[in-house]
């Protein structure tokens, strides 16, 4: 008989191995660990193999198993040299391999269930991305990374329903699915435990219906939602009043530049963390007594080169730009600036003058 009479054989004999290893579960892997283990004790036992059998048995049988072999114990008898040479080397390299195999396949699949968005995520105070725009969601990912290392250092999580893969791994978390609007998927992306949520969906009316939802399943955390018609944006907020509606602002721009030239760059400047100046803010200490907008706006430019354009006096989320040097800045204000980098440690003292 030549080989081809045996390759077909083979091939059947292979995908049965591979059909039952890839369905065995870890207590069947740790079962024949312990019947191996056990029936090795008994055959060197009987063989009268004394010298192998005690304390130091466990030892002895993983580095003859895996053919390391030290030397320094060995059988003596000539049926405790056959058990060895005949059952518990050759059974003990299919259990290594075994062992070693399933482990790499359950280590393999554990990271393609992260890749993939199938795991079940354990952050807290974190902010999550709701929603896939090809040609928007890649750049406020890789912004929102930079920004996180400049406060607080929050991780970052992307929730959609796209049939796709982590478009940053190791870089963000990732989770899949059914729908934006599956209670058990927004879960696994610890929804509840998040402390900004951002909804920029593909449609206006997916991105408003997942606001709907995350609202309810987390009406504390600070929800930003994008939309392109701003009666959407009306509508949500007349449901969900907390909820940062952020329109689409090309229009405005475009004729601010045609009136302004250089406008579109400025924005730009001020939104854009990675590039010059930016945007910042920080909310003034319950500890610090109330003082004007001009005891505020000179420290900040003296001491750290920042300039205060606007501030939040009614912390209603409605900031108040350029406001009069006279009015009063009173603690849990949040006072918006520019500078080059966020401010991490303010002097509050230097700055009130107290």
């Amino acid at each position: 008989m030549d080989a081809a009479f045996f390759m077909p054989i083979f091939k059947s004999l292979r995908k049965l191995i591979y059909r039952h290893f890839k369905i065995m579960k870890w207590q069947a892997v740790l079962a024949l660990l312990l019947l191996y283990g056990v029936s090795s004790w008994l055959l060197l036992f009987l063989a009268g193999e004394s010298n192998l059998i005690n304390q130091d048995y466990l030892y002895w049988l993983v580095v003859t198993a895996s053919t390391v072999g030290y030397g320094d114990l060995s059988p003596e008898t000539a049926l405790g040299k056959a058990i060895v040479a005949f059952y518990i080397i050759p059974f003990g390299l299919g259990m290594f391999a075994l062992t070693v195999g399933k482990f790499a396949a359950f280590s393999a699949f554990q990271w393609r269930k992260g890749v993939m968005g199938l795991k079940e995520l354990n952050l807290d105070d974190h902010i999550v991305v709701v929603g896939w725009n090809e040609h928007r969601t890649l750049p406020l990912l890789k912004l929102l990374k930079t920004e996180a290392k400049q406060n607080l250092n929050r991780d970052i999580c992307l929730c959609v329903a796209d049939e796709m893969e982590n478009p940053l791994p190791g870089v963000i978390e990732f989770v899949r699915c059914i729908s934006l609007n599956d209670e058990s998927g927004l879960e696994r992306a610890g929804l509840k435990e998040a402390s900004t949520i951002i909804i920029d969906c593909t449609q206006d009316d997916q991105t408003l219906s997942a606001a709907l939802n995350i609202y309810n399943l987390n009406p504390h955390a600070h929800i930003i939602a994008y939309f392109r018609d701003e009666s959407l944006s009306k509508l949500l907020k007349q449901h969900c009043p907390t909820i940062e509606c952020t329109p689409s602002v090309s229009t405005e721009m475009m004729v601010k530049s045609a009136m302004d030239p250089g406008s579109s760059i400025l924005h730009h400047e001020l939104l854009n963390a990675t590039t010059g100046m930016t945007q910042y803010s920080v909310v003034v200490p319950e500890s610090i007594p109330e003082m004007s907008v001009r005891d505020l706006y000179v420290p900040l430019k003296e001491q750290y080169s920042a300039t205060l354009i606007a501030v939040d006096l009614d912390s209603d989320g409605r900031p108040e730009v350029n406001p009069a040097l006279e009015q009063r800045v009173r603690a849990g204000c949040t006072v918006y600036y520019i500078a080059e980098t966020r401010i991490k440690d303010f002097n509050w003292a230097l700055i009130s003058g107290h």
